[in-house]
């Protein structure tokens, strides 16, 4: 009953609009045609001059007329000059004169000179009948053509004159079709926007207390964690009148007209309470007006102004709720942020290990999965992965699966869609050359050959030569084994010496380098320079903060907070701690150069390798026993997609009689400074994959 009164509600509106609309035209359309024939008489009367018979006799003298006409109904001679007679180009001028002498004289008068003669007839009936068609067409050519330029203005505008009117969706009950069980890794948020659900459903258990219900609520968090998804959810469990609308609805080319907006959004909003605000991307209209930020102009300083206003007026006994999203804090103005406005701040992150499970679980419901299947190790291969991410990884797999005539989605095809969001996909079309395959393969094994070799490291999933879509001529993929919220000095070291790898390769094998490691430079000296301004782990500047985070939720930029002379000194701390990386990395494979050349020999045949083959290679080059679990095993094929289990610890290799720190292979982590701080916005490619770059 409520939507369709609602609906009835619309319809009369927009009735009443389309009849404003068409009066507007109809009145623009009278005076425009009013104006037309007044511009037409005044040029007429212009270029249709009166003169005395006596002049007119001298020009006919002198042979400046061309053409004489008598209109006897009028009483008129009219007189046609010459050309070379007028006095304006642009025009053609004509005079008239009354009638003084008998037709027939001035028809010889006209013959004498050579000039035309002739008598003017007029059908008045004829006439009047031309003069109401020629109002009438012109009347109706204005009105259309008026009529249709304001309708296809009024399209963006709310109806006809209707600029400044909202432009806000309602949706009523479940019309959005999301709830909150097609919401998951979110608990915490959920939680919150259930309790304000709920007391717009029950308001008396919360009043009875006390309890007031919060004004408004801003959902902060990165891109793709799922913000406009649960203000989906909001609508469908609220069953209240819901308005969904965009930060830039607001913003038009008019001064005043997103106030307006805001005033005819909360007119609306208070008519149907209990009801629900929902304005997505609210940084487009809330803005600082501190000129740090930019500052701000007239029509979206208005448009806050009003919002700042209407959201401290409207009464909260009524059920009114406003909820927000961005994923730029830092830049809302300080008014807009206090409590009473946005009495809550609902922080979206990206989810943890159990969180992506449960993404990754809401998302597979729909599709055929292998009994195989196993989502928890897709989870840990995905560290850094946000809500979009998991769905594009499950759509990604279920495409593959039919694109091989699959009719399950396999472990396989999940672990393939991991890499084809990362890297992008195979590119099948570029053939390396036996030279450039050759140092790409040494190249990656650098890599999983320092991993390996550092106990702070963890173990190597794959590695590959195959070229990727994204720019990768090869990559190393690795897989935490437990999700992990700080990083140790140690690790973060482990992490700049195997980023080095590759490079430290490319001279050690052929004494010369390439473009291939530009990404891994990029990578570690970022790293670097956050372990030197940010994480206190220089001997030299000690617990000095020199650099802050903008954009956290963003591209995490820092900013330099210290002066020239000391930034200067910073970038010579960052060279040496990477030349003291770089030196080790080096170091490390001159002393395992056996193995690197066996492991990347194997990798020229196979072009990609697993963990568990990698391990099986350095441990036939080292002497090194195989574990007792794939001696069981017999050359069982692990299961696709299973992170190598097969490596052994440090004790277990100690008790071989193998050096723990050369023997003990474990996983290179990508940590860009992100998992030391998951607030710094770190990528999926950040944990869960490191990418050579492609050649210059």
């Amino acid at each position: 009953m409520g939507e369709n009164s609602n609906n009835d509600g619309k319809k009369g509106k927009g009735t009443q609009s389309n009849k404003t609309g068409m009066i507007f035209c109809l009145i623009v359309a009278l005076v425009m045609v009013m104006m037309f024939f007044y511009m037409m008489n005044q040029i007429q009367d212009s270029t249709n001059q009166s003169v005395s018979y006596d002049v007119f006799l001298e020009m006919l003298e002198g042979g400046k007329v061309s053409e004489v006409r008598v209109d006897s109904d009028s009483g008129r001679i009219i007189i046609v000059p010459k050309k070379d007679a007028q006095t304006l180009s642009d025009f053609k001028i004509t005079y008239y004169t009354g009638i003084l002498e008998d037709g027939n004289k001035i028809q010889e008068r006209c013959e004498a000179a050579g000039v035309t003669y002739a008598r003017v007839t007029v059908d008045k009936t004829n006439t009047v009948l031309q003069s109401i068609l020629s109002y009438v067409v012109m009347f109706a050519i204005i009105y259309g053509v008026m009529f249709l330029v304001f309708r296809m203005l009024s399209r963006s505008s709310g109806g006809m004159m209707g600029v400044g009117k909202s432009n806000a969706k309602v949706y009523v009950e479940k019309e959005t079709g999301v709830t909150f069980k097609d919401v998951a890794g979110q608990e915490e948020a959920k939680e919150s926007l259930t309790e304000m659900v709920d007391f717009l459903h029950n308001p008396g258990k919360y009043t009875r207390i006390g309890a007031k219900l919060p004004k408004g609520a801003l959902l902060v968090g990165p891109p793709g964690t799922g913000k406009t998804l649960l203000a989906k959810a909001v609508a469908g469990e609220a069953k209240v009148p819901f308005f969904s609308l965009s930060g830039s609805d607001f913003v038009e080319m008019f001064v005043g007209v997103g106030a307006s907006r805001v005033r005819d959004l909360f007119k609306q909003a208070q008519a149907q309470a209990p009801c629900i605000i929902f304005i997505d991307e609210v940084d487009a209209i809330g803005k600082s007006r501190d000129s740090h930020y930019g500052g701000g102009n007239d029509e979206r300083e208005q448009t806050l102004n009003q919002l700042l206003s209407e959201m401290d007026g409207f009464d909260t006994s009524k059920g009114l709720v406003i909820l927000a999203a961005t994923n730029r804090p830092e830049v809302l103005d300080k008014a807009l942020l206090r409590p009473g406005r946005f009495d809550r701040r609902i922080i979206v992150d990206k989810p943890d290990l159990k969180g992506r499970i449960d993404i990754l679980k809401v998302h597979a419901k729909h599709v055929l999965m292998h009994d195989s299947v196993n989502l928890e190790e897709i989870a840990m291969a995905t560290s850094g992965a946000v809500g979009s991410d998991l769905a594009n990884i499950i759509n990604e797999a279920a495409i593959l699966a039919v694109k091989q005539g699959r009719t399950v989605v396999t472990q396989a095809d999940l672990f393939e869609s991991v890499e084809v969001v990362i890297a992008g996909k195979e590119k099948k079309d570029r053939i390396l050359g036996k030279e450039e395959k050759q140092i790409v393969a040494y190249h990656e094994v650098g890599h999983a050959l320092i991993a390996c070799l550092d106990k702070n490291a963890e173990p190597v999933q794959k590695i590959t030569i195959v070229p990727r879509t994204m720019g990768s001529l090869g990559y190393v993929m690795q897989v935490p084994e437990e999700e992990k919220y700080l990083m140790k000095k140690d690790e973060l070291l482990a992490r700049l010496v195997t980023l080095y790898g590759g490079r430290a390769a490319e001279e050690l094998v052929f004494g010369k380098v390439t473009t291939g490691a530009a990404n891994d430079i990029e990578k570690a000296t970022a790293l670097a320079r956050a372990m030197v301004t940010q994480y206190g782990m220089s001997e030299h500047f000690g617990l000095m903060g020199l650099e802050s985070v903008q954009n956290r939720y963003l591209d995490g930029r820092p900013v330099q907070n210290c002066a020239d002379a000391t930034a200067a000194l910073v970038d010579n701390e960052v060279k040496e701690l990477l030349k003291t990386c770089y030196d080790k990395a080096y170091r490390q494979l001159s002393e395992n150069r056996e193995v690197l050349d066996r492991i990347a020999g194997f990798l020229v045949e196979k072009e990609t390798i697993t963990g568990k083959e990698f391990m099986k290679l350095y441990r036939e080059v080292k002497g090194i026993p195989e574990p007792e679990e794939e001696k069981k095993e017999d050359g069982t094929e692990q299961e696709s997609g299973t992170p190598d289990e097969s490596e052994r610890s440090a004790e277990e290799l100690a008790k071989a009689g193998a050096n723990p720190a050369e023997e003990e292979c474990v996983e290179e982590k990508d940590v860009q400074g992100a998992e030391a701080q998951p607030e710094d916005g770190a990528t999926t490619q950040e944990h869960a994959a490191k990418e050579e770059g492609d050649s210059v």
